[in-house]
């Protein structure tokens, strides 16, 4: 969804000249068009959902420019632990449309314009908001995955330009955020289990929202702006076939070997492994729900498979008391089964079902071979 900006040090450059330009207030001429930028899908974590712009392109002027609302400064100190928590400040950057041509053309990702079709007037303001906005401290924003993005931002300024609400989203409005990322991982097995375990109930509401690019784009395709379409149809700048890439190890065979190993290999060793990783997991994602402003990441039901519990009851079975042992196993085959019961309608229910199963058995197995035994007397 957003745009990594491997170039900083360029492109601030590009904005210091554009910025003072552009204070200046520049007339637009009445051949200026400022479009809306949509791009395709990339293989990179950043680029799974493609991105979202705005060009102004204005030959009179000698004008063409994109307006970025995805950039970011990996040299920001504690990047890592601020993305985490929320609070990493994205802001929005210019390029010219010929170096963001040829990014996109490199990385092998198509792009797509679609052309506003509103009043000189509007083109103007719209102009006008996005180089104040460089100007000002409103180029950053904190990110939101849902909320708040390079797609949302875009509708926002639009919006905010043409005085209503116009931009909605249309379509796919009756399912959940949850089930519409879904099919954007294919091709990335692990990255698609990840997210599905460690986002809450936030991605599980109804996608009312525009937060993708190409909601945007088929959205624009079908709003109107006093009584007229707001945008042109879309045509095409760049098309690449997207590739799914092939992995030996990155897919669902590797997921389903491992897991049949911890369940044929019935052994304490790995069974006490395997729930240590749930434990951690589950200690993580609490910790992260707790720590973090990203509310995708509260709520985070998905610790009934990994619950944190479970570590109490490895200690307990390397402590060798069987009676708690016996009682956090079922505990936690309780707590398997209500999970079960509430995922069964969950985008993700398929793709951590193996995982639910292994956990039944190797719960079981703990449980019984704790289970006090009943002296038969004959």
């Amino acid at each position: 969804m957003k745009k990594v900006n491997f170039k900083t040090l360029f492109n601030l450059l590009v904005l210091l000249s554009f910025s003072i330009g552009f204070g200046q207030s520049v007339p637009l001429s009445k051949d200026a068009k400022i479009s809306v930028i949509t791009c395709g899908l990339g293989n990179e974590t950043y680029s799974y959902f493609g991105h979202t712009a705005i060009r102004v392109s204005d030959p009179a002027n000698n004008l063409d420019v994109v307006y970025n609302y995805g950039a970011f400064d990996f040299r920001t100190p504690n990047f890592v632990a601020k993305f985490t928590k929320g609070d990493l400040q994205y802001f929005v950057i210019t390029h010219s449309f010929s170096e963001f041509m040829e990014e996109y053309n490199i990385e092998k990702r198509s792009v797509f314009e679609q052309e506003l079709l509103i009043s000189q007037d509007l083109k103007q303001k719209l102009f006008d908001k996005l180089n104040a906005t460089l100007l000002s401290e409103d180029r950053y924003y904190t990110y939101k995955f849902i909320d708040k993005n390079c797609t949302s931002m875009v509708v926002d300024i639009i919006n905010n330009t043409l005085n209503e609400n116009v931009i909605v989203k249309k379509g796919d409005t009756d399912i959940t955020y949850r089930s519409i990322l879904y099919p954007y991982f294919d091709g990335h097995f692990y990255e698609k289990l990840g997210t599905s375990i460690i986002f809450g109930t936030k991605v599980d509401q109804l996608g009312t929202r525009i937060f993708l690019p190409f909601e945007l784009k088929n959205s624009l395709e079908k709003v109107s702006f006093q009584n007229k379409p707001l945008a042109s149809k879309s045509k095409t700048l760049l098309f690449f076939e997207k590739e799914t890439p092939a992995s030996w190890w990155n897919n669902i065979y590797s997921y389903l070997i491992i897991l049949a190993f911890i369940v044929l290999a019935h052994n304490k060793t790995v069974d006490k492994i395997y729930l240590l990783v749930l434990s951690l997991m589950g200690i993580f994602f609490v910790c992260v729900g707790f720590y973090s402003f990203h509310l995708e990441l509260s709520m985070n039901y998905n610790v009934l498979l990994f619950s944190p519990l479970l570590l109490i009851l490895i200690f307990l079975s390397i402590a060798k008391n069987k009676k708690w042992t016996y009682r956090f196993a079922v505990l936690h085959l309780i707590f398997l089964v209500i999970y079960s019961i509430f995922m069964i309608n969950k985008a993700h229910f398929i793709i951590v079902l193996p995982m639910i199963i292994t956990s039944g058995f190797v719960l079981v197995r703990v449980a019984i071979r704790n289970k006090k035994r009943i002296p038969i007397i004959i």
